[in-house]
């Protein structure tokens, strides 16, 4: 071994440090951020140290480092600008786009490394995990297209069932089996590469349309952890241990999140991968809602209760995150707090359209990290709110889910029904992804301000304000 390959291998153990302290970081809102820059500077340290590697061992040719760095420019450049121009809202949609193209790179990574080895041969190792590979990471590559077109709204959020489902899976099923043992068993086969390539594009497809929007949080985390086990695969393909360490990092945590974000909406991923369940965003306000009786309320009215409040909870849905209101829930929570009312913020595990949606939604409008609350630390408290003020959230606080009998049933809630008053800014009385009646709509502590959350909270500040120079 060179000088050059020991301190090389020397970075990829430091780069394995960097994601294993990286991950742990993330466990906390407060670190999460600087978890996420070392796991990214380790993972920039392996790419530079692999190209060195390149280099020292003179296998590249001019054409191909240019090929390389056009690669890498092409790769970051966008990367960059669309990490940092996307909104809030569109978080979701860019997570599913870059498990995309997570698992899009993992196979084509072990498709280019099978067909390039067609004349001398490959392992029987390298074979069985090229084939895996290539399987998992053209599942994820397609399926997350199709979740993120779900999440944009060019794919209807809506469960898309077609008939004969069952015998299109079966079908499929088989040909993914049969395509992997074939490639599997002669990697020289670009026949055998065809249908695997081909069988698992589409069932990633298929795979996912049937998924109905309530279910999108365990989709987008599954697929996350699916394409770390396919970036693994692939390490093992070619023999790289910094995929291997990063793939299995990513798949392991994204397997335990999958499990987390199921549990929160009592639910097997069996049950949400069949598909079926949960209904798509509308652009407009959904006809229909709660039976019962509903008590409207107006800003002025409700700047009252908040304004003589001592303790406040704000709960945050995804309409909060449609409306872009962000900024304008951060300055009213600031402005209660100036005047002695104790603030704080009830996350549930998934409120929004991915795991930690409104984590990063507030986070963009520096709420202190110490006031998001999470399900079971906030829900002892909400029977000591003078108001719970509750924006864009709808399945997550349904008191319905405590009886049995239909679509949440046994999903664990934030307690809001708990607390003295209750103020729900929401568009309109449409069901939300359960396609359900929330019962708390027509709780008698209820009132309704029906707007836009980024009109409404606006409206409150502004009475809240007047409110106070009249004191």
């Amino acid at each position: 071994m060179s000088a050059a390959e020991s301190v090389v291998r020397l970075i990829y153990i430091g780069a394995a440090a960097c994601f294993v302290v990286g991950l742990h970081e993330m466990n906390s809102p407060a670190t999460a951020r600087r978890g996420n820059l070392l796991s990214a500077g380790g993972m920039a340290a392996a790419v530079l140290a692999t190209m060195v590697l390149l280099a020292t061992r003179g296998g590249v040719t001019s054409t191909g480092w240019i090929v390389l760095s056009a690669g890498a420019v092409a790769g970051a450049v966008p990367g960059m600008y669309a990490a940092r121009a996307v909104r809030m809202t569109a978080m979701p949609q860019l997570v599913s786009v870059f498990n995309a193209v997570g698992g899009g790179a993992a196979a084509l990574l072990a498709a280019v490394d099978l067909i390039g080895h067609r004349v001398a041969g490959v392992s029987g190792t390298t074979a069985v995990t090229g084939a895996l590979d290539i399987l998992i990471g053209t599942v994820t590559f397609t399926g997350s297209l199709v979740a993120a077109g779900k999440l944009q709204g060019w794919v209807p959020g809506r469960p898309l069932l077609y008939p004969g489902a069952r015998a299109v899976f079966g079908t499929l099923a088989v040909l993914l089996a049969a395509g992997a043992v074939w490639l599997a068993a002669d990697p020289a086969s670009l026949a055998a590469l065809a249908v695997l390539l081909g069988a698992a594009a589409v069932f990633g497809v298929l795979m996912v349309l049937p998924i109905g929007g309530a279910d999108m949080p365990v989709v987008v985390s599954l697929l996350n952890a699916c394409t770390g086990v396919a970036v693994a695969m692939a390490g093992f393909a070619i023999g790289n241990t910094v995929l291997i360490i990063a793939g299995a990092l990513v798949g392991a945590s994204g397997g335990i999140l999958t499990k987390l974000m199921a549990d929160a909406m009592n639910r097997s991923v069996p049950a949400v991968l069949a598909g079926g369940f949960g209904t798509g965003d509308s652009p407009n306000p959904v006809a229909g809602g709660a039976s019962g009786t509903v008590r409207q309320t107006t800003a002025e009215d409700a700047a009252i209760q908040l304004g003589y409040a001592g303790k406040v909870i704000i709960v945050p849905g995804y309409g909060l995150a449609a409306a872009q209101a962000q900024h304008e829930i951060a300055e009213l929570a600031r402005f209660l707090e100036s005047r002695a009312v104790e603030v704080s913020f009830a996350i549930h595990p998934v409120a929004g359209r991915m795991p930690g949606h409104m984590n990063v939604l507030l986070a963009d409008a520096n709420v202190p990290y110490p006031q998001l609350k999470d399900m079971d630390e906030i829900n002892p408290e909400f029977a000591r709110a003078d108001v719970a003020l509750v924006v864009g959230a709808n399945d997550v606080t349904n008191p319905a889910a405590r009886r049995p009998g239909n679509a949440v049933s046994g999903m664990p809630i934030l307690d809001v029904d708990q607390a003295r008053s209750i103020i729900v800014i929401k568009r309109s009385m449409g069901h939300g992804y359960a396609g359900i009646d929330n019962e708390l709509y027509t709780d008698p502590k209820t009132a309704m301000l029906f707007a836009d959350a980024k009109a409404a909270i606006g409206a409150l500040l502004a009475a809240l304000k007047t409110l106070a120079g009249h004191r």
